[in-house]
């Protein structure tokens, strides 16, 4: 078994964890996130990776991998497409999984993969940041809502208004013009969420894949967005097609780099059997 870290760095936050892996399956040692909140980017990573270090027992490493943003950390071993890992830890959290929605702070994107975690398509939305992570909070602190009540909160909605799809100005307009008109919170939120899962809809629905769809990133918990998403993939439902599940887990934030270390330790494991032959 090697002991690996992998290193996630997003556009809003990096997610570092350490795992003892046979490049196939792995135990998760330890794990540490850090908002980057418009700090030194160098600075957060350093700190999200002793931090996990530590709670893995600071341990030798015996490979670094990041994914992401992450190509410049100077202390790395290798760097892993995103793409590849949110596929690989995806399955290891579920490994029903065969879709990634992996919704970050500024972008969205959808994996399809097969039993292995090999990405067979991708889709990556193309317009304006309206479905990110990043607009969303902009909401809520503009609504004067916390991240852990989007979620319920938007479940409580019974008359949602739906937003512009297509800009982030735009659907930030529009939330003005619905407080103004005292349209309640509630049905704001479930109309942003709407708008949001309506985007990601079209997304899955653009792949081939055959069974649970995983949320990854830092709206994954979110079951406001998980309930919107579950409605609009059945609005277009064919007839005879079964209902999409969809599945999330506690570490889904950390899908990424989860990913990164498992195929830091299959890379490990290849360049010592390299070496021995």
């Amino acid at each position: 078994m090697a002991i690996t870290a992998g290193i996630d760095v997003g556009s809003g936050a990096v997610k570092v964890v350490v795992m003892a892996t046979d490049g196939r399956e792995g135990d998760l040692l330890g794990k540490a996130s850090s908002r980057i909140r418009r700090r030194d980017v160098a600075k957060v990573v350093d700190e999200a990776f002793r931090a996990a270090v530590e709670r893995a027992g600071s341990p030798t490493l015996d490979y670094v991998a990041t994914t992401g943003e992450g190509e410049d950390v100077p202390f790395a071993t290798g760097h892993f497409y995103g793409m590849t890992t949110h596929a690989r830890g995806a399955l290891h959290l579920t490994p029903r999984a065969r879709a990634v929605l992996d919704v970050g702070a500024l972008h969205a994107r959808a994996v399809a993969m097969d039993a292995r975690g090999r990405v067979l398509d991708y889709k990556m939305t193309s317009q304006c940041a309206s479905g990110t992570g990043q607009f969303l909070e902009n909401i809520a602190r503009y609504l004067g809502v916390s991240q852990s009540e989007i979620g319920p909160l938007s479940q409580q909605g019974t008359n949602p208004e739906k937003v512009s799809s297509i800009c982030a100005v735009l659907a930030e307009t529009d939330v003005i013009n619905m407080v103004s008109r005292g349209i309640a919170t509630a049905d704001i939120l479930r109309g942003v969420h709407q708008s949001m899962a309506d985007r990601f809809a079209r997304l899955l629905r653009s792949l081939d894949f055959d069974g649970a769809i995983f949320l990854s990133g830092g709206l994954a918990s979110d079951v406001g967005l998980q309930a919107a998403l579950a409605e609009a993939l059945e609005t277009k439902r064919a007839p005879d097609a079964p209902p999409r599940e969809i599945v999330t887990h506690e570490d889904a934030i950390f899908a990424g780099a989860i990913g990164a270390a498992l195929w830091g330790g299959f890379r490990h494991r290849k360049l010592g059997a390299e070496a021995a032959a």
